[in-house]
């Protein structure tokens, strides 16, 4: 077997059809477009999101609402999330890497501790944020929070 003797194998490749050479190919005159029109000339394109004539959907339906740019996205993880952690591995630092390594997040998301569950440990959380009772939570059992 060589490089310059490789081809496909027999029944994979098809012929492509061969258009506008003439009446006695079978498919000369309008060569398969049908009579006049815009979509018998070459270079036609109809726009994006065109119906017809008929009002397009996104001209339809209304606007509403808007993207805030400055909007700050956290990943939570909550106080039950930590608890079990520290039952499971005996874990008392928590930071990204902790939080990354146990699949909780992605390595590149802010991280903000929530209250939600029960903390029975002492822990010590870095995170981007806090609420309110999640740092009312850590500090009442002796834990410590610090911000990233």
């Amino acid at each position: 077997m060589e490089l310059n003797k490789l081809k496909p194998a027999k029944g994979a490749t098809k012929k492509g059809k061969i258009i506008a050479r003439g009446q006695g190919s079978g498919r000369g005159g309008t060569s398969t477009r049908g009579h006049k029109g815009a979509k018998s000339r070459s270079g036609y394109s109809k726009k994006i999101g065109f119906e017809g004539g008929q009002m397009p959907l996104q001209r339809r339906v209304p606007k509403f609402g808007f993207k805030n740019v400055n909007r700050i996205e956290y990943k939570a993880i909550n106080l039950s999330d930590i608890q079990r952690l520290a039952d499971k591995k005996g874990i008392t630092h928590f930071d990204n890497e902790v939080f990354v390594a146990n699949g909780l997040t992605a390595s590149k998301e802010l991280i903000k501790v929530l209250a939600k569950g029960k903390l029975t440990s002492k822990v010590s959380v870095k995170a981007h944020a806090f609420s309110q009772n999640a740092s009312d939570a850590i500090t009442a059992l002796g834990g410590s929070i610090d911000k990233i």
